[in-house]
């Protein structure tokens, strides 16, 4: 719709945003109508119509097969819009018109702004199974013709009170029409069965909604008064109403087709199971949640236990396997922390890297500067746990063997994440010191070091890569280990 309007007609953007906001509501009025919706917006130059927007009815049958948006007719072959935009009052005359020998009704319905008029809409009614019209049909067409009449007034829609389509109730989810009072002149049978969910044992006809709507709520105080006036529908409101067990969602819309209210409607959907299993997911994550707190309070309990055991241990190796030991289940915690603070089970692995750094940085403080260039990005959690135990025990590796006590260096880990978009996106992990290098007929995939055979039954067994450990090539000097695994396509 931008796109048509900026490219043949003159509205300002605060016009635009206006026909926005009629557009995001008129699934109601096509659906109370029976009829389809055509917007006709005129051109820069007057002299013909282009149509920006079309609705079809969820309540009965089509008038068009085809989409028409982007048609454009030339001013007078199409009487009806010319007098509703000339004069601004809604048009009905003229006889049925016939398309596809499918008689059609077709009325046009200014639409207003501040004293201007912006369109028309053109309202196509289906006559092919046209009936004796039924109380709910009745209700439906009325309701129709008074918001026909507030748009042809610029009294609808309510500015700031734009509604999610794909939340808020709909015509055939119920429908309840009040006169001016707040009392009930008609409820829909959906209606009727939602407020009967609410523990309703009579009928609605004739009882004051808001009255009825706060007795059936669970006692609130205060805010009893308010919940009357919103279901007796003074205002453009929408809101949830609660009790014995059962949810309805409400939408009020007050109808003042003359600048005077004469009553309201209102529309309203039963989302007790909706919200039900809104409130299982939320209590599962919270479960969830919770599982990964109290693993990670686990495993930092035995990394203290390994820690305290380290301290009474005489022998170097085994406290310096037993400070191995402490590092790896803290690399676990660190992710199951991070998961802990998370609503699903997929963690910015970034700030797991840059903390699972800092820690084994601390086995030579001063001396080696450890760095991260490039983003991991989101992963999942069976990604991320033995990503971490990896980049722990890589980095351990060369923190412990790639310099002589005292010496400086560096060790750099390079991240670069492939496009999520191809078949099989990878993940390409490089980490490389400027330390001696390896020693003379070393083979990474068969070396007998603890660490090395972790990393290579989780980078093949868990995460289905690849690992290869190289010097770096002359004249550097060092060691780069590279770690090619795939990742999930979603960031």
């Amino acid at each position: 719709m931008n796109d048509l309007v900026h490219q043949h007609t003159a509205l300002s953007d605060s016009d635009l945003e206006w026909l926005h906001l009629l557009v995001s509501e008129w699934q109601l009025l096509s659906d109370l109508s029976f009829a389809d919706l055509v917007l006709w917006v005129p051109t820069r130059d007057g002299t013909r119509y282009v149509s920006v927007a079309q609705m079809r009815p969820n309540t009965g049958p089509t008038s068009y097969q085809d989409d028409m948006v982007g048609h454009l007719v030339p001013r007078g072959r199409r009487p009806l819009l010319d007098a509703a935009l000339d004069e601004g009052r809604i048009v009905r005359e003229g006889d049925p018109e016939w398309r596809e020998e499918v008689p059609v009704r077709v009325e046009s319905i200014p639409v207003r702004r501040e004293g201007r008029v912006l369109g028309v809409i053109a309202r196509n009614t289906n006559l092919l199974t046209v009936r004796t019209p039924s109380r709910l049909e009745l209700t439906y067409l009325q309701s129709a013709s008074d918001l026909a009449q507030m748009i042809a007034a610029g009294s609808f829609p309510y500015p700031g009170e734009q509604v999610e389509m794909d939340a808020s109730p709909r015509v055939g989810d119920g429908l309840i029409r009040l006169d001016a009072d707040g009392v009930v002149q008609y409820a829909s049978p959906n209606g009727l069965s939602a407020y009967h969910r609410l523990g309703l044992a009579s009928d609605l006809v004739g009882q004051h909604l808001g009255q009825v709507t706060a007795e059936l709520a669970p006692s609130r105080g205060p805010v009893d008064e308010a919940l009357v006036k919103l279901a007796s529908g003074y205002a453009p409101r929408e809101f949830e109403v609660e009790g014995n067990g059962g949810v309805i969602q409400l939408r009020a819309i007050p109808l003042k087709p003359k600048g005077v209210r004469i009553g309201s409607l209102v529309l309203l959907r039963d989302v007790t199971e909706l919200r039900r299993r809104e409130r299982e997911l939320i209590t599962k994550d919270a479960t969830i949640r919770e599982i990964h707190h109290r693993v990670k309070n686990n495993l930092q309990t035995v990394a203290a236990l390994l820690r305290l055991q380290a301290r009474r241990m005489d022998s170097v190796q085994g406290r310096e396997a037993l400070n191995e030991a402490v590092r790896r289940v803290g690399s676990i915690a660190i992710v199951h922390e991070t998961l802990s603070q998370n609503l699903d089970e997929r963690v910015e692995f970034d700030e797991i890297a840059d903390r699972v750094i800092a820690m084994v940085a601390e086995i030579s403080p001063g001396k080696v500067d450890c760095r991260r260039t490039g983003r991991f990005g989101i992963l999942d959690a069976e990604t991320a746990t033995p990503l971490s135990m990896v980049l722990t025990e890589v980095l351990q590796n060369a923190l412990e063997h790639a310099f002589a006590p005292g010496e400086h260096g560096s060790v750099e880990v390079s991240v670069v994440r492939g496009d999520t978009r191809a078949e099989n996106p990878r993940l390409l992990i490089t980490v490389q010191d400027d330390g001696r290098g390896l020693p003379g007929g070393f083979d990474p995939k068969s070396a007998g070091n603890l660490g090395l055979q972790i990393v290579r039954t989780l980078v093949e067994g868990e995460l289905g890569g690849s690992f290869d450990m190289v010097p770096v090539p002359q004249p550097s000097r060092g060691t780069r280990v590279v770690l090619d695994i795939p990742v999930s396509d979603k960031r």
